[in-house]
């Protein structure tokens, strides 16, 4: 079975890596297993940007293949914000502060106007250093009530019709979310990749 290190420290990414890696006979390795120190500061400017540089530190410490994600959250009626700085908006506070903060933030706006999209860089480093990206986005709202309890950061307020991510079944959000549509890509490059590789 092929194994690829997850380069983050957040367990709910661990869990969509390895949910969806897991069909196409890919083993997420959790960060913490391997470097339980390790924390990369995320100093891009982009998404693309900051899962390099998550990937790169990773790799270079471990010369394994490697997967890193950077993803946020961007609010058309806050000119693209949170954006790259989601997991940082509103300071060292928790999920539940954050989506107060933001649901503040729109306070006044109406439901038309509220228009966002989680967007999701994929970046990939192979055992001898190749990198291969991917990058996808899905379109919903912020609403004005944090519902649900599944999924984790902004899920209860980003809407996808009348649910919020944090009401879909897994299986649901993951077809739907930029981070499943980003990793099926990888996973089926990886697939791929590592049978010509055996061949």
């Amino acid at each position: 079975m092929m194994q690829v290190i997850v380069a983050t420290n957040n367990e709910g990414k661990v869990r969509e890596f390895s949910r969806i890696f897991a069909p196409f006979g890919i083993q997420a390795i959790p960060q913490k297993e391997v470097l339980p120190d390790c924390k990369v500061e995320e100093t891009g400017t982009t998404f693309a940007e900051n899962s390099y540089l998550k990937a790169q530190a990773v790799h270079n410490l471990t010369g394994q293949a490697v997967v890193a994600d950077d993803s946020g959250l961007c609010v058309d009626a806050l000119h693209g914000e949170p954006g790259v700085y989601s997991a940082r908006y509103g300071g060292e506070c928790s999920y539940p502060e954050k989506i107060a903060k933001l649901v503040q933030a729109l306070e006044g706006v109406p439901a038309d106007q509220r228009t966002a999209r989680f967007v999701a860089h994929i970046c990939y480093i192979s055992e001898d250093g190749t990198q291969t990206d991917f990058e996808e986005t899905c379109e919903g709202k912020i609403g004005t009530v944090p519902k649900g309890n599944h999924g984790f950061g902004f899920d209860p307020i980003f809407y996808v019709g009348d649910r919020s991510f944090a009401e879909l079944p897994d299986q649901e959000k993951d077809a739907l979310s930029h981070r499943g549509k980003a990793l099926q890509k990888l996973a089926a490059y990886l697939e791929e990749f590592y049978l010509e590789k055996k061949e």
